[in-house]
Formats: C-alpha cells, sequence, structure tokens
C-alpha cells in the first residue's frame, strides 16, 4: 500500500469517526425525507422528487447547522469557543434561508408572475421559486436538527462506533 492510499484510508476511518458530522447529516437527511410527509399532509400529494429541492418544512439547513453544532456543544462543552462559532454560523445560516434567501424566492415569484402575464421584455424557463423559508419553518427544522443529534451522539456514537455495536468491526 503506498502512502497516498494509506492517507486515504486513514482520512476515511477519521470521517467515520466523527459522529457529530455524522448526525449533523442524518439530521439533513431527515428533515429532508420529512418534507414528503409534510407535502402529502398539506397538499395530498406523494411528491418523493421534492427530497431534492429547497425550501419547505422543516428547513434541512437549519435541522443540519443546528444538530452539528449542538452536538459540537456536548462534545467540546457549550462554553468553548468552537461552540460559540458552530453557534454563530448556525445564526447566519438561519437568518439567511429566512431573510435573504427567501426574498430571492419571493422575487422569482413576482418575476414569473410577469413572465405569465406576457411580458414581452422577460422570457425564458420559470425561476425557482421556493429558494429560502418562513421563520416557523427554520424554527422546526432549529428545533428537529438537536433532536436527532444529540440522542444520536450520546446513544449511538459515529458509524465506527455502531459498526463495533452490531459486530462488523471488532476492536
Amino acid at each position: 500500500m503506498n502512502s497516498f492510499e494509506a492517507a486515504s484510508i486513514e482520512i476515511t476511518m477519521e470521517l467515520l469517526n466523527n459522529a457529530v458530522l455524522t448526525w449533523g447529516l442524518i439530521a439533513c437527511v431527515l428533515a429532508q425525507l420529512s418534507k414528503i410527509v409534510f407535502e402529502l399532509i398539506q397538499n395530498r400529494q406523494f411528491r418523493p422528487s421534492i427530497f431534492f429541492e429547497t425550501g419547505g418544512m422543516p428547513s434541512s439547513h437549519s435541522a443540519l447547522i443546528t444538530g452539528t453544532a449542538s452536538g459540537i456543544g456536548l462534545k467540546v462543552g457549550f462554553d468553548d469557543p468552537l461552540f460559540a462559532l458552530a453557534a454563530t454560523v448556525a445564526f447566519v445560516v438561519m437568518y439567511d434561508a429566512s431573510g435573504v434567501r427567501r426574498a430571492a424566492g419571493l422575487t422569482s415569484a413576482k418575476v414569473n408572475e410577469l413572465v405569465d402575464q406576457g411580458s414581452s421584455s422577460i422570457s425564458g424557463k420559470p425561476l425557482k421559486e421556493t429558494l429560502g423559508h418562513t421563520r416557523v419553518e427554520v424554527l422546526v427544522g432549529s428545533l428537529f436538527g438537536p433532536a436527532i443529534a444529540l440522542p444520536g451522539i450520546t446513544f449511538i456514537g459515529s458509524p465506527i462506533d455502531l459498526f463495533h455495536l452490531i459486530g462488523l468491526i471488532s476492536g
């Protein structure tokens, strides 16, 4: 095995041993999956494609960043400067999702209305309107993240821990 392969294996093992990253990502994926359920309840439509869309209930970006930030706090302490940085980034992401990205989506809707009304100066494919989130969607996502990540980190740990737990690897 050459040094590049050894370094690649070492990096992969480090990533698989990172419970905070894993559970932040799991919170994000579960939030995206829950959008399918919300769509079914709200609009009575089963649209699996919504998994790949932005916007909607709950905010998966908020779930990702708050799950990760809370996991960092759990691991290093909520008084650690690293948690302060993670929390600050979380606030920026959530503010952006309900502010700038939401405004861009509302602007897109207005532009699409102009196109529908036959404005001769605007043409082409409709602009994507579901870019951001309402404050409620961000709030639900921000609660969803820690609700998934903290128990996952506490009771299961990293993928490596899970592999040990179910007997796929020993040591």
